[in-house]
């Protein structure tokens, strides 16, 4: 399940318009006012279904959706330039981490720039959120190794795209292969034992992530729509 919530669905929002670009030719991605297909796809999350409070909360969220997206049309930089696709055979792209241990990995990059200069390619993550990705966040990693192991070009380089603030993404420094190997091999098999044992335990007693799901369990979330995922997406009554 998800428990949508207003942050959510407008990153979610902004992240399908931007995506939808990077199917169309370099010179076509801007024919059109971004703000024409943000406008439809926010009717996927208006109202309850995005988890706003009122109509208040849901244009405030709404402006900020729209300034970020005029924010790459006043600066599109590597979004008006050569894009690749991660292939996907009809679901989230994915390959096989540890086929001894029958763990796949899965994911899906914001953005590949292809830089043809070089002949490889650069990992673009957008941020919609007010806050910075932390140092020891699993998302470049995994991102990092999806697009090693699902195309055949060297990753060069690596960025976030703070959209709300930053008129160009922010190169970081990439992970290592090993290391970021070992990283989410040791997450896997963590994930797959207490699967296996169905022996879920939170080392914190209860925490910020965990809270929310917990209270849906109790009956206090309301069912509002699925996923293209099939996923059961829930809003919070209070």
């Amino acid at each position: 399940m998800t428990i949508m919530t207003p942050p959510l669905a407008l990153g979610q929002t902004v992240h399908e318009v931007i995506e939808s670009l990077s199917v169309l030719p370099v010179s076509q991605r801007f024919d059109k006012p971004l703000s024409e297909s943000f406008d439809i796809v926010w009717k996927k999350i208006e109202g309850e279904k995005g988890g706003f409070k009122n109509s208040g909360q849901e244009e405030e969220f709404k402006s900020r959706g729209l300034a970020m997206l005029k924010n790459i049309e006043d600066n599109p930089g590597p979004i008006a330039k050569k894009a690749i696709k991660l292939r996907a055979d009809g679901g989230l792209p994915y390959y096989w981490f540890s086929e001894e241990d029958n763990i796949i990995l899965c994911g899906k990059v914001d953005w590949i720039e292809y830089l043809e200069k070089t002949d490889s390619v650069h990992i673009i993550d957008f941020k919609s959120g007010k806050f910075e990705e932390g140092k020891d966040s699993l998302q470049l990693p995994i991102y990092y190794l999806l697009a090693t192991n699902l195309q055949n070009r060297n990753v060069e380089k690596a960025s976030y795209w703070y959209l709300d603030k930053d008129p160009a993404p922010k190169e970081v420094k990439l992970p290592e292969k090993d290391e970021a190997n070992a990283k989410i091999e040791k997450l896997a098999k963590r994930i797959k034992l207490a699967r296996q044992i169905n022996h879920f335990v939170c080392p914190t007693n209860g925490c910020k992530h965990c809270l929310p799901f917990e209270r849906v369990l109790k009956g206090e979330g309301k069912m509002v729509s699925l996923s293209d995922f099939n996923q059961e997406i829930y809003v919070l009554k209070n």
